[in-house]
């Protein structure tokens, strides 16, 4: 805004002075002079609290802005219209030149250019008493500098008079700091509420506080009276069981999503006003304590942009309810499942001892080969019966986290002789013996692996572990080895196993030159049921790699370089002093 300084200019001679006048005479006279001594424009600001007394209540003063405006004054008045105070300004406008309207202004002066005055008190149809009169240049100036900054921010009357007739509210963007103030606006939009209100809570005591700050019953009976459609986020607990309890029993269609914690909350009102808030104190039990910076607008736009994010807040909250509802009820489904694999592995194994013993038994008895051939069929499926039974109730306890230990030190190479010893007498005692050539072989400093005997006790290589697990582990990889290749067109192959000492680990192999690993089962190879077998269930590699693994070691296997075979090996943590 530029600001006419022909009036500063026109009397050069006058006292500079300020003073503060008393008395409604004495007020009265200094209006009356500042309208009368201007010469271009009479600038004006007024607040809500004094609607234009000078122009409608008090004659003289009336009379004295009448006839400036008749010898040309121009009347520029910023002020804030309300309803209260709008038929006010509807009638002074036949009369101001140019009107404008800033919200919340505060402040009554008037300046003419060559003088100033501030009213200290202005009150709705009651006189002047008292006013600050000034004709210093430099106050004058500062006057007419914060009029014009006024000005520049204030607004058409006539666009509010209209939004305020029409029932338009102006929208606004407020950053409060006031926190009880916040307090107050939360409630009134509370009190408001007719259509829709939507609820964000940062953690499980905002609800606690929003109860005792009222606003809870105000939802509530929005609810119960207006239908009102309510919905809240919140994190629930114990803390805020009892206000969740309230508004169920009060409002059953108030809904209510269990929410993650977060440093804001929002609440928004008909899609029309919204009030953001930051969380500072979380603990704290009184909402004005636990508050930080408050965001608080009537801007439509900004509403339905809140409103969008509420809805997919809402939306990720279903799904997490119903993800959690389907994960339980697998997961009661599961433990179903392994309680009956568990029980019916359980009662296999019960009658499969029995038949075992009295088998070995009746055919200790028989001198027929071929029965003893019969029985030796029946023996050798109820082994692989109860091996199967076994490996079930395994994969049971990996899976629930179940399965123990129960470490000692002992020497690999012992378990591993023992082991070779009993597949040896093993394959000699198939009926199928003769038709692949298996050898067996077994060294522990690899200068031996081309004699089916090994010369001399190995050296002992100690670990602490569980020794009848291992033992499993060492067996499985055997069982596996033979039994592809026995599934080779090779007249011969041999399966060689190694125990080595390697960066204090122990690394006990299995090589065999038989068919390989099948490409496609290889990535999966340690996975539960990987197979292409045409026997076996793929337990037994699943089972050792958890077993290995719960030891803190490694399992792997590859097919060999030459093409012919596949070695399976793995690795444990040698004691300090093998």
């Amino acid at each position: 805004m530029t600001i006419d300084t022909h009036d500063a200019n026109s009397k050069k001679n006058s006292v500079e002075k300020t003073e503060v006048l008393y008395g409604v005479d004495n007020a009265t006279n200094a209006l009356i002079r500042i309208a009368s001594d201007a010469n271009t424009t009479l600038y004006a600001c007024i607040d809500s609290s004094g609607p234009p007394v000078d122009m409608k209540e008090i004659e003289p003063i009336r009379n004295a802005i009448l006839d400036a405006k008749n010898r040309g004054v121009k009347l520029r008045y910023v002020t804030e219209i309300t309803k209260d105070n709008i038929h006010y300004w509807k009638e002074s406008m036949k009369i101001i030149d140019e009107l404008r309207h800033l919200e919340g202004v505060k402040g009554n002066f008037a300046t003419n250019g060559i003088e100033h005055i501030s009213i200290a008190m202005l009150q709705q149809d009651k006189p002047v008493v008292q006013v600050i009169y000034s004709n210093v240049k430099a106050v004058v100036d500062q006057h007419l500098y914060l009029f014009g900054t006024l000005w520049d921010k204030a607004t058409s009357a006539e666009q509010k008079i209209r939004e305020i007739e029409e029932g338009i509210e102006q929208e606004y963007y407020k950053v409060i700091t006031d926190h009880k103030k916040v307090s107050q606006i939360l409630v009134e939009l509370a009190k408001s509420v007719k259509e829709e209100a939507l609820i964000v809570l940062p953690n499980d005591r905002s609800m606690v506080r929003l109860d005792r700050l009222g606003v809870i019953d105000y939802a509530i009976k929005a609810s119960q009276v207006n239908g009102t459609d309510v919905k809240i986020i919140c994190p629930l607990s114990e803390v805020n069981s009892k206000v969740v309890k309230k508004i169920s029993d009060n409002a059953p269609n108030i809904k209510i999503l269990n929410g993650n914690n977060s440093p804001y909350g929002i609440y928004i009102v008909d899609s029309q006003r919204f009030l953001r808030v930051e969380l500072r104190v979380a603990e704290a039990e009184i909402f004005s304590e636990a508050i930080g910076l408050a965001f608080y607008s009537n801007s439509r736009g900004s509403a339905e942009s809140f409103k969008l994010i509420f809805e997919l807040l809402w939306n990720e909250c279903v799904l997490n309810e119903e993800l959690k509802k389907t994960y339980d009820r697998q997961k009661g489904l599961i433990k179903m499942q392994k309680e009956f694999i568990d029980i019916a592995a359980h009662e296999l194994r019960t009658p499969i001892q029995p038949i075992l013993s009295l088998t070995e038994v009746l055919r200790s008895k028989i001198k027929d080969n071929e029965q003893e051939k019969l029985l030796a069929v029946i023996i050798r499926n109820a082994k692989r019966l109860g091996q199967l039974t076994q490996n079930i109730l395994d994969v049971t306890r990996i899976e629930s986290q179940s399965l123990q230990l129960k470490k000692e030190i002992f020497d690999v190479n012992d378990i591993i002789l023992n082991i070779v010893q009993d597949y040896r007498h093993q394959l000699e005692k198939e009926d199928n013996a003769d038709d692949v050539k298996l050898l067996l072989l077994y060294d522990n400093d690899g200068s031996n692996k081309d004699n089916n005997v090994v010369d001399g006790k190995p050296s002992p290589v100690f670990i602490q572990a569980d020794k009848e697990r291992i033992s499993q582990v060492i067996s499985n990889l055997l069982n596996n080895a033979i039994k592809f290749s026995k599934k080779t067109a090779e007249d011969s192959i041999s399966i060689a196993i190694t125990c080595d000492k390697e960066n204090n680990q122990v690394i006990v192999s299995v090589k065999d030159t038989a068919t390989g690993i099948d490409p496609e089962i290889l990535p999966r190879l340690f996975s539960k049921f990987a197979t292409k077998s045409d026997i076996g269930t793929g337990l037994g590699l699943f089972i050792s790699k958890s077993i290995i693994e719960a030891h803190g070691g490694r399992i792997w296997a590859q097919n060999n370089p030459d093409g012919r075979g596949a070695t399976f090996a793995f690795s444990l943590q040698l004691l300090s002093s093998s």
